[in-house]
This record gives C-alpha cells, sequence and structure tokens, in this order.
C-alpha cells in the first residue's frame, strides 16, 4: 500500500481515479490502483470518453459489432459506457458494501446537450440509472438551474446523484438544498431515506481562468480559496438543525468531492491541489498523472480547517485586484457545460468514423 495515498485514506479522505478506459478495466490497472493506491471509486465525463474511445483499441471491435448496428451513436456510446461502468462498479463494490455505501461508487453523466432542460435531464437519469442496474453508480447531473431542480427530482425519486460542474459555494448550497428538499419529501412520504449523493466542485478551472498579469503572490491561490470557502459552508451544514433531523432519520451526508484538481499551471506543483485539499469527509478525483505523481512524492499537508482559513482574506485580496468572484462562477459553469458538449459532440464524431471503417 502506497504510504502517501494511505495517509489521505487514513485522515477519511476517498481518493477517486478520474478517468476510465476498457484496456484498464482488462490489463489489471484500475484493481492496482484500488489495491496499491488506496483508489475506491471513480468519475466519467465525455471529454473523458471521448479521449477514451478515440485511443484505446479496445473499443474498436465493440463499435462495430453486429448487434449494435441498428443503435444510434448516442444509443452506442451509452452501451458501451455502461459496460464499463457496470465492471468499474463491481470491482468497487466490496468497498461499498464494507461502507455501507459512503464510498466504492462510480459516476455516469447524462448527456450534456440536456444541461437546460430538466425535465429531460430528469428521464435521461431515470433510464441510465435502471439500466445499469448497479446500487454503487451515480448518474451525473450538471449543477445548472435545470439540472438543480432534476436533483430533487432525482433524489426524491431513488436516484443516487453526482452534481457536476460546481464552482462556488453558491453552487455547492444550491445542489445540497436541492438534494435536501429531495429526501425531506421522501420523509414525509415514508420512504427511505438511504438516497447516497456528492456535490462536486471544480477547483483548477478557477485559477486556470485568471489573467497572468495578476501579482505573483496571487497565483493558484483562487481555486483553493474557493474551495476552502465551500467546504465551511459542508461542515456548517453538517452541523445545521435541518441535517440532523435527517441524519437521525437514517439520511447519509451528501459529500463535498473535489474535481477539476489536475494541475493546470506548468510552473505549479503537480500535485497542488491533492496536497492543498486534504479533508476528512471528502472525496478528491485525481486524473490518472496526478494519482501517480501524488504516489511518487505527495507530501501530507494540514487538514483544512473547518472554518476556512485565510480562505476569504485571498478571496479580498483578488477583489481588491479586480476579480469578480461571482461573475467568473457564472462564467466558469457556462463554459464547462459548453466544454462538455463539445466533447460530447466528439464523442458521437468518433464513434461514427469506427462505425465507417
Amino acid at each position: 500500500m502506497n504510504p502517501n495515498t494511505r495517509r489521505l485514506h487514513d485522515l477519511g479522505q476517498s481518493l477517486w481515479l478520474d478517468n476510465i478506459t476498457r484496456s484498464a478495466l482488462r490489463d489489471g490497472t484500475l484493481e492496482r490502483y484500488r489495491d496499491e493506491f488506496s483508489v475506491t471509486g471513480l468519475t466519467s465525463n465525455p471529454t473523458i470518453f471521448a479521449a477514451a474511445v478515440g485511443s484505446d483499441a479496445a473499443y474498436a471491435l465493440a463499435i462495430r459489432a453486429p448487434r449494435v448496428a441498428t443503435l444510434s451513436n448516442e444509443e452506442l456510446f451509452f452501451e458501451l459506457a455502461l459496460e464499463d461502468l457496470e465492471r468499474a462498479a463491481d470491482l468497487f463494490r466490496p468497498v461499498f458494501d464494507a461502507t455501507r455505501g459512503v464510498d466504492g461508487w462510480v459516476s455516469l453523466e447524462v448527456s450534456p446537450l440536456l444541461a437546460d432542460d430538466g425535465a429531460q435531464t430528469l428521464a435521461a437519469a431515470r433510464t441510465l440509472w435502471e439500466r445499469a442496474a448497479r446500487a454503487n453508480l451515480f448518474i451525473k447531473i450538471p449543477g445548472t438551474p435545470a439540472g438543480i431542480d432534476a436533483v430533487e427530482e432525482a433524489t426524491f425519486q431513488g436516484i443516487p446523484v453526482n452534481v457536476t460542474l460546481l464552482f462556488s459555494r453558491e453552487h455547492y448550497l444550491a445542489a445540497s438544498c436541492a438534494w435536501l428538499r429531495g429526501l425531506e419529501r421522501r420523509q414525509a412520504g415514508g420512504l427511505a431515506l438511504d438516497v447516497h449523493s456528492v456535490a462536486s466542485l471544480f477547483v483548477s478551472r478557477w485559477d486556470a481562468a485568471l489573467p497572468k498579469t495578476l501579482p505573483a503572490a496571487l497565483h493558484n491561490r483562487l481555486g483553493l480559496a474557493m474551495a476552502m470557502r465551500t467546504y465551511a459552508d459542508y461542515r456548517a451544514l453538517l452541523a445545521s438543525p435541518r441535517w440532523r433531523v435527517l441524519a437521525e432519520a437514517g439520511a447519509t451526508p451528501q459529500r463535498l468531492l473535489w474535481a477539476s484538481t489536475g494541475t493546470k499551471d506548468p510552473a505549479a506543483s503537480d500535485t497542488l491541489y491533492v496536497e492543498g485539499l486534504a479533508a476528512p469527509g471528502t472525496i478528491n478525483t485525481l486524473p490518472e498523472h496526478t494519482l501517480q505523481a501524488y504516489a511518487d512524492h505527495g507530501l501530507a499537508g494540514p487538514a483544512l480547517p473547518e472554518d476556512g482559513g485565510d480562505a476569504e482574506r485571498v478571496l479580498q485580496d483578488l477583489a481588491h485586484a479586480g476579480i469578480d468572484v461571482d461573475a467568473l462562477a457564472a462564467r466558469l459553469q457556462r463554459e464547462g457545460v459548453s466544454a462538455f458538449a463539445a466533447s460530447w459532440q466528439q464523442l458521437l464524431a468518433g464513434i461514427a468514423a469506427q462505425r465507417s471503417h
């Protein structure tokens, strides 16, 4: 067991792989990450699958198989994705069982083209959840205004949700409150409260979006500050009377998940968003190269302070430098939806090209 990743595990933070390929499932790579690097789950998104299908030869035969000839390109993608994620879910099922559903999850995203259509998002989430038939598979729903409505209804219907594309504490609180409303409706209807969820806060994209003309002391500070601010709200929510009512009735907390934790600035540490985001009760989803880097030379930093530490001071300094974080959060979420939609189109085009060969 790698001592660096094990330290985070022992702290109470889960490490999930932010990647999936058919080859990694077949050649034992994912199993090795589980056993050696304390990886206890994984996430996927359209960009990850676009890269996997375009570069992993293991998909070629499945794409050209006669049994899928009548499927549309989108239907074929979900056929492939579900095969992969069902296998990954089975690999992590012992973790899921041992932690009573707290850990051991995999995630599949609905089409990003539905980000502004809550009804269609909900319908797609229900279909994918039922097709997968795996208790430890999250359906990813974006935290757009329409997506937030779908999160509440999906929770009420018993669908585990990974709320994605959150960038600020306000985004996080909207996602958490939607999940809480779904649970409260279940409680009022006499339904079980064992509907798990995670809220995925994107981190590194904040720093990548800032102008390079900022003072050097403010470089690569915003992502961590926004995460620390959100973590304070996460801890406050878990201490709230509203949550305690649900917890006493059997609900399990919606966990805060750090997403987009690969360092984008080549001048910064390649483990910046791992060392800086160690926190019990959270999840860090790591790109493969970040996981390997942390296993090799990651340092154990202090756990995040529950009160947010110096986040507000850093944010004030950035505000004085002209950074409007509220406007930037809205922009980053819109750009995130657009980027996933572009990856989705690339993915479907790649499948179409392989089918035509």
